[in-house]
């Protein structure tokens, strides 16, 4: 047989005579073939896409992390989400992300409904949106969840590209599953699925389809190529859904461990007193008070995770599939334990772990929906140092930002070997006034410590500035020998005019204690 434009068709070859019944047999078996092409294929059969996918219509407003009590102008943006059980509305985090408003509403139908953020899991990119009037679920048919799909397998994306009236459907091919990094946080990573079915601005959140049932949600593009789109697979929303069953969302946990795939090399193998053939990871190194800080060690091998077998690259066998054994972690929610097998001095070793956040006092994750935390004093302005922060420098803001910042945000691992640290604080502007005309070549310094107090977290500041020395306050900024000192009488004089002259909400500086 070929394939046509027409379907599948037979191909015409010379061959010698065959009996009568064999023919006809052969022609039964065709046109079985011909009406298996052309039969409704189970999403056409079930096509309540219609009563079941909708358009989400946000305003959404940000927050200036350099004059934190400040936020940006407002903006609109069109986004999918689909009808799951419980009347809820499954769609992606960062279509709701910062929302000050938000409205759902059906296909062809101009009314629109106004909606509320229920969960929102911005690690994993999915939120819960509920529609608070419940006519709207009335004539509303819920979607039901699938497997993982497999590669080379049809799929088809439903939502509301570029906005519209009604749903559009494309169809495409599984074309990849692996572990990749989610664009809304550009830190976390999670399992994920490749298609070149169409995903544009607006499909984000629609389902994705197969045989009637969901197996991913679409959420992202590569914007490098063509026709590369990718969804979130059942795993992750199962994991998503399991999680809020008690009425909060906890997140993805990690192992708090630094890998490096070591064993490739024979030689580091036997430096590390392996037997001939075993494979798995080199540990090298934990994050600082992690759940695993006090059981492995640099120069470990782990050779097993959960159930799976660790290879040479890191990778596990699971869903059919070979992954980052970061997946056997996934399968876990906050607090559960998982059990390791690991090698150290050529000796095997077991234990059982609690899977937590573990994540550096600086992560790379952006932040959403909660208002900067900062702190002005004498319009010294403190915020914290996080992603966000850092790309107040734009676009470029990798190679743009001071060098002291960057060197914290890359090396924050080997920086920083205090335990008692939560975060590092910065001075991200100082407020225009006579107290301080000659101090603003301090600004956008990380500090170390405030009139003799380290400071390892933001509210450590109101502490710090209650006291002075000597009638001063000194400042001092990580990596800089010089510090930056203040009459301490005159800014608690000068404190609350300089917040009204630059309109910032009034907080009275700390109680100066002697």
């Amino acid at each position: 047989m070929r394939k046509s434009d027409g379907g599948l068709i037979p191909s015409i070859v010379h061959c010698t005579a065959v009996p009568l019944w064999i023919f006809f047999l052969s022609l039964f078996f065709f046109f079985q073939m011909l009406s298996a092409q052309t039969e409704p294929s189970a999403f056409a059969q079930e096509a309540t896409f219609e009563k079941s996918v909708v358009q989400l219509s946000i305003v959404q407003q940000e927050y200036d992390y350099t004059t934190p009590w400040k936020k940006s102008a407002m903006s609109r943006g069109i986004g999918s989400g689909f009808i799951i059980e419980g009347n809820r509305i499954l769609t992606n985090a960062h279509n709701v992300s910062n929302a000050r408003y938000l409205e759902v509403k059906k296909q062809n139908l101009a009314k629109r409904y106004p909606a509320g953020v229920q969960f929102v899991g911005h690690d994993c990119d999915l939120a819960i949106v509920t529609v608070f009037d419940l006519d709207f679920y009335k004539d509303m048919v819920p979607l039901e969840f699938g497997p993982l799909p497999q590669v080379n397998s049809k799929v088809q994306t439903c939502g509301f590209p570029l906005g519209g009236r009604t749903v559009s459907v494309t169809e495409g091919v599984v074309s990849r599953i692996e572990v990749g990094i989610y664009s809304h946080t550009q830190a976390d990573s999670h399992l994920l699925v490749q298609t070149d079915a169409a995903i544009n601005p607006g499909n984000s959140g629609g389902p994705v389809l197969q045989n009637g049932k969901v197996v991913g949600v679409a959420f992202q593009g590569l914007q490098s190529a063509d026709n590369i789109g990718y969804m979130i697979p059942t795993p992750v929303i199962d994991h998503f859904l399991e999680d809020i069953k008690d009425g909060r969302y906890d997140g993805f946990g990690s192992l708090g461990v630094f890998t490096f795939e070591g064993l490739h090399n024979p030689a580091y193998a036997q430096y590390l007193n392996l037997q001939e053939g075993t494979e798995g990871v080199v540990v090298m190194g934990t994050i600082l008070n992690s759940s695993v800080e006090s059981i492995l060690s640099r120069n470990d091998v782990l050779t097993k995770i959960g159930d799976f077998d660790i290879d040479n690259d890191g990778m596990i066998r699971i869903y059919g599939l070979v992954l980052d054994m970061s997946e056997a972690v996934e399968q876990k929610q906050i607090g559960q334990m998982i059990d390791l097998v690991f090698y150290r001095d050529g000796q095997k070793h077991t234990a059982s772990v609690k899977v937590d956040y573990n994540e550096p006092v600086l992560t790379f994750r952006k932040e959403f929906d909660l208002p900067p935390r900062y702190r002005c004093f004498a319009g010294l302005t403190f915020v914290t140092v996080n992603r966000n922060y850092l790309e107040t420098w734009g676009r470029n803001s990798i190679s743009d930002i001071p060098f002291y910042l960057r060197y914290i945000f890359y090396d924050v691992q080997s920086l920083n070997t205090d335990p008692q640290r939560k975060e590092y604080v910065v001075l991200s502007e100082i407020l225009s006034d006579t107290l301080t005309t000659y101090a603003t070549g301090f600004i956008q310094q990380a500090v170390e410590n405030v009139n003799g107090l380290p400071i390892m977290n933001l509210e450590d500041l109101d502490e710090a500035f209650g006291k002075d020395v000597d009638g001063f306050w000194i400042i001092k900024f990580l990596g800089n020998d010089t510090p930056m000192i203040l009459d301490a009488q005159q800014a608690r004089l000068r404190h609350p005019e300089i917040l009204k002259t630059h309109e910032v909400p009034f907080t009275p500086l700390p109680e100066h204690k002697l």
